[in-house]
């Protein structure tokens, strides 16, 4: 799939994008949905949302009535406002979608963003994307593009799930992984690798930022 299909930004209440990698997702946006408590930040940067999103009690009351007819309101607690997002994007058969602002404040926010990104990549192409780098989660072998030195981290939580690398510094050969920190720190030899999944399962890929 390509760069390009990856259209629709959701901006979750994270810090505010920075790196040009990042900003040139929220340039290149045809769709921006916007948590609620992101809200705020966004329009001052200059962007505007086409959908809001969340329970609508953290954005300024001024901001909620200025964009009002683009407000769609879940007060459920089971979710959070990333969650509803994503369910936003789910029904409104929005598949390919990158998401932005999900770490720089809380760290436990951020892991928690990360596991449902991971969940959600049952239903829909998903890419978080922050200012080192961006993660990815994969359901079946696959091919992905890189570059010689590129930093490389393979997390996977399902000791059952055997996994084989090729094409990186530090090759896997069918092995199931104990620990979330086994498949971590690696690099891309080249201009792409490929991760072998020997079963069912995700795996979350982090692929660094050229630096």
């Amino acid at each position: 799939m390509s760069e390009g299909a990856y259209s629709i930004v959701i901006l979750a209440n994270g810090q505010f994008p920075c790196s040009n990698t990042a900003l040139e997702c929220l340039r290149q946006a045809e769709q921006i949905i916007c948590c609620d408590g992101a809200l705020d930040t966004l329009v001052a940067a200059g962007y505007e949302p086409t959908a809001i999103v969340g329970d609508m009690d953290s954005a300024q009351t001024a901001s909620l009535q200025r964009w009002n007819d683009r407000l769609h309101p879940d007060k459920s607690e089971e979710y959070n406002d990333l969650q509803k997002a994503l369910k936003y994007c789910i029904s409104n058969e929005l598949n390919y979608v990158t998401l932005l602002g999900c770490g720089g404040l809380r760290e436990d926010h951020f892991i928690a963003n990360l596991s449902i990104m991971a969940t959600y990549s049952e239903q829909l192409d998903l890419k978080m994307v922050t200012d080192h780098g961006t993660f990815i989660a994969i359901r079946q072998t696959s091919t992905l593009p890189s570059f010689a030195g590129q930093q490389i981290s393979i997390f996977c939580k399902d000791e059952q799930l055997p996994l084989t690398f090729h094409n990186l510094k530090y090759p896997v050969q069918n092995r199931c992984f104990q620990h979330l920190w086994e498949g971590s720190l690696n690099e891309a030899l080249g201009d792409s690798f490929t991760i072998e999944l020997h079963g069912e399962g995700v795996v979350v890929v982090y692929l660094g930022n050229c630096q």
